[in-house]
């Protein structure tokens, strides 16, 4: 591997380390409803986000809500500390498409309408606005 390639990566790999991920894969739910939730709590707090999951109305936002529990609780196994004192944020969302069930229903004349239940990928980024703390109690743990 060349010297820059691999600083490159040494320089990425610091990088994820000060980040939490989660993600979920073929929820049955469309694209462009997801990313309709999605936008809304990119950037936001953590616990605005979470407030904000809780009393939508989409249905959408139930599996975001578990999606973000779930990177929460990635983070406190990561960073051995609580998502309260770390001030967490949502650092990224992406909603990709994911695949596409055919289906046929039955129409008028003998023909045939073409269905397409759609799905989705989500994977959803946490990272924390004090980096100092979260880096000094990895090194400590390490």
């Amino acid at each position: 591997m060349g010297a820059r390639k691999r600083l490159s990566a040494e320089a990425r790999k610091a990088e994820n380390k000060q980040i939490c991920t989660a993600q979920a894969i073929a929820v049955p739910t469309s694209p462009r409803k997801m990313r309709l939730v999605a936008d809304i709590i990119r950037g936001r707090n953590v616990d605005e986000a979470l407030n904000i999951l809780t009393f939508s109305s989409k249905h959408a936002s139930i599996t975001l809500e578990k999606l973000l529990r779930s990177a929460i609780a990635n983070w406190e196994q990561k960073f051995n500390s609580s998502a309260a004192d770390s001030q967490l944020f949502v650092e990224s969302v992406s909603v990709d498409g994911g695949r596409v069930l055919k289906r046929f229903q039955p129409a008028p004349q003998g023909r045939a309408y073409r269905i397409r239940k759609r799905s989705n990928h989500i994977q959803l980024t946490l990272a924390s606005k004090n980096q100092n703390n979260v880096v000094e109690s990895n090194q400590e743990n390490n």
